[in-house]
């Protein structure tokens, strides 16, 4: 069989194994996109952050979701985003004050469609820890309740109903402006003075004094020879 034949005969087999790579990557597209997300741009450990959970509505009958509760682990400040059509409930601990959990109520006839999804954002002080878990109660207007608070597979692998978690940026270090002492102004170092111009012209002067002296002395002597 000649070269090209041969290439000729595999091309079928390359494309059956192309399509079913294609087939079985699409199969876990819509369960990926059917989760709840949790997702933050500033998620620092200790610190305040804007927290977007992402909803879908995954029915199978068309149903709507009409209410998404969020457990949160007792933090100490929290506030919902207002969003038209739903309306927000804080669980507040009655002693500590601290928020256990929010919910989010769609207005009557309303809620995420089929085929729809949408973001609850709320500001939160995060825990310090390494990463921080939400879990989720997801209600659909047959009722039908999702609870999404699975954590990871001992293997590593995604259960179906997976908690959404954040994995949280360690703090940057507080930058501690370092201040050295004032130096006391240094002392100036005391040189040595030169002679001053005083010493200078009395030396001059008295050098052209005794010019001028033997100047005299010479014009007397000058005189009597």
């Amino acid at each position: 069989m000649s070269i090209r034949a041969r290439r000729t005969a595999r091309l079928p087999i390359a494309v059956a194994a192309a399509v079913a790579l294609y087939v079985g990557a699409a199969a876990h597209l819509p369960a990926a996109w059917a989760h709840v997300h949790a997702t933050s741009d500033d998620a620092v450990r200790g610190a305040m952050a804007v927290v977007t959970f992402q909803v879908p509505n995954e029915s199978n009958v068309g149903a709507a979701t009409t209410a998404l509760s969020v457990a949160l682990p007792d933090v100490a400040s929290a506030r919902a985003e207002t969003m038209p059509g739903w309306t927000t409930k804080l669980d507040r601990d009655a002693v500590s004050g601290a928020v256990r959990s929010v919910t989010w109520t769609a207005a009557p006839g309303g809620g995420i469609g089929a085929d729809q999804f949408a973001l609850f954002r709320m500001s939160v002080k995060l825990p310090d820890t390494e990463t921080v878990s939400f879990p989720a109660t997801q209600t659909y207007s047959d009722g039908t309740v999702v609870k999404w608070d699975q954590p990871p597979k001992p293997d590593g692998g995604e259960p179906e109903y997976p908690v959404p978690t954040l994995t949280l940026a360690a703090a940057p270090a507080a930058s501690q402006s370092h201040h050295p002492p004032s130096a006391a102004p240094a002392r100036q170092a005391t040189a040595p003075q030169p002679k001053s111009s005083d010493s200078t012209a009395r030396l001059l002067g008295g050098a052209a004094l005794v010019v001028a002296a033997l100047g005299v002395c010479l014009a007397l002597i000058r005189r009597r020879t």
